[in-house]
């Protein structure tokens, strides 16, 4: 099942006889913390330190509340390869992957939720590593395998192999594959989430012999989804550009996770784009 959110807090009650006209705007994220953080809310330490999307539109868009699906994802050749149907195996052995259950690693919502705008991120495909099983060839990503039972890490070890990281081109086309899936489906809009490249305390002059570090493949990213946005007429949440304008270490707790200023303004720029695209006007009256 996907967890539905209904972020900003309580709602007030109406006066008596009042007539209330509630506009809904359902919005699927496919993406891990960048996409929680930002559009459900923050919490660090217990605490919640932003409360995300539901309060901003509650406060500039009267009478819309958001409703929000969301899904974690492994990565967009894993999305491609899934057809809704969980290994058997995995559904036998009590395997402790976190956020990342089988659940949503195999689904297939991304594709047929009707919703009015949905929302991703190049994360998955700039980070995650993935194991392919040996004899069925299903994709599978091991939250910190290293953590594991013992038993399970001998399994594991025992069933998969490792497969190489994403490179840009492959992502690319992986993401595009995944748009016209869901076009298929639906006209809604579709954002993407880039990258802040800013690794909090990196200080880099010649860059000979690190072609591969994570600040200079964020940027190649961002340079492939600014090139897959030309072919295909989604839109790019440009995290990089909001955390550049507005100071990126003060905005940053470390290369992935923002805090409550950072996601705010991310937050921020998520209704910007959806006003743009109309979805906000075109929200549903319930």
């Amino acid at each position: 099942m996907i967890p539905a959110y209904w972020p900003g807090g309580a709602v007030a009650k109406p006066s008596r006889g009042a007539v209330i006209r509630v506009r809904r705007l359902n919005l699927f994220l496919k993406g891990n913390l960048d996409l929680r953080d930002s559009l459900h809310s923050l919490r660090l330490n217990g605490t919640v330190c932003w409360n995300g999307l539901g309060g901003l539109l509650r406060d500039r868009f009267s009478g819309i509340h958001c409703r929000l699906l969301h899904e974690t994802w492994t990565r967009s050749d894993a999305l491609l390869a899934a057809d809704g149907t969980i290994p058997v195996e995995l559904t036998q052995r009590p395997l402790p992957l976190g956020a990342y259950s089988p659940a949503s690693q195999f689904s297939q919502a991304m594709f047929t939720a009707p919703v009015d705008a949905v929302i991703l991120s190049i994360q998955p495909d700039t980070m995650s590593n993935l194991l392919r099983h040996r004899t069925q060839g299903y994709l599978l990503h091991a939250d910190n395998p290293w953590e594991w039972p013992q038993a399970e890490q001998d399994w594991l070890r025992a069933s998969f192999d490792p497969i190489p990281r994403l490179e840009v081109a492959d992502s690319m086309a992986n993401l595009e594959r995944i748009i016209e899936r869901r076009r298929q489906f639906s006209d809604a809009p579709i954002l993407i989430y880039n990258q802040s490249p800013v690794v909090p305390g990196e200080a880099i002059d010649c860059h000979m012999g690190l072609e591969n570090i994570f600040s200079t493949r964020v940027r190649r990213f961002n340079l492939g989804l600014i090139e897959l946005s030309q072919r295909t007429g989604v839109s790019i949440i440009d995290v990089d550009s909001i955390l550049s304008r507005h100071g990126a270490e003060s905005l940053k707790i470390d290369a992935l996770h923002l805090n409550a200023d950072g996601c705010r303004r991310v937050a921020e720029e998520v209704v910007r784009v959806l006003d743009d695209l109309g979805c906000l006007s075109d929200a549903q009256v319930a």
